[in-house]
Order: C-alpha cells, then structure tokens, then sequence
C-alpha cells in the first residue's frame, strides 16, 4: 500500500529515506554527494512521483520503491491472485 508521503512527519520520512540510503548503499556513481544531499535527492524524487513510499502488510515494514516497480510487483500480485481464485474454481 502507497503511504502519501506527506502525511508522514518529517522527522519520520528523513529517518525512512536514511534507512533507504544505507540499505541501498547510497552507490549512485556521484562519490561526492553526502547524506543530506542523497536526502534531498529522494524527497524531490518523493515530489516528482518517481518513488512512493509503501507499507508491506506481510512483513509489517516501510520501504521506497521506484513508483514503477510497485506497480509491476502490484499488478502481478493481482494477477497471482486471480489465477489462484480461478484455479480453486476448478477443482
């Protein structure tokens, strides 16, 4: 699920989007680039709707995702999901 990052406290988005950094490895080819600049970076993608920031209800945790492959991994969920029910149907 897409949380709107702006109803997330400050605080909060900037401790997520820090995990995100370190997580990811900040390894963005531009070597000079420190931390509240990679800050910066992500909240203008946030803005741009480039990423989105979601909620995984299976396992109960935060992560940025780029807003495409959300959709992708959302829409083949729904597509599993589909198959499965059509699957049950059969039997």
């Amino acid at each position: 699920m897409i949380i709107p990052f702006e109803q997330i406290a400050d605080e909060t988005l900037t401790a997520i989007i820090e995990e995100f950094i370190v997580r990811e490895g900040g390894d963005n080819g531009d070597i000079d680039i420190n931390n509240d600049q990679k800050i910066t970076q992500v909240k203008q993608q946030l803005k741009q709707g480039s990423v989105v920031v979601v909620y995984s209800e299976l396992y109960e945790s935060v992560n940025i995702l780029p807003k495409a492959q959300f959709m992708q991994q959302l829409a083949e969920s729904e597509h599993d999901e589909f198959t499965h029910q059509n699957n049950d149907e059969f039997k």
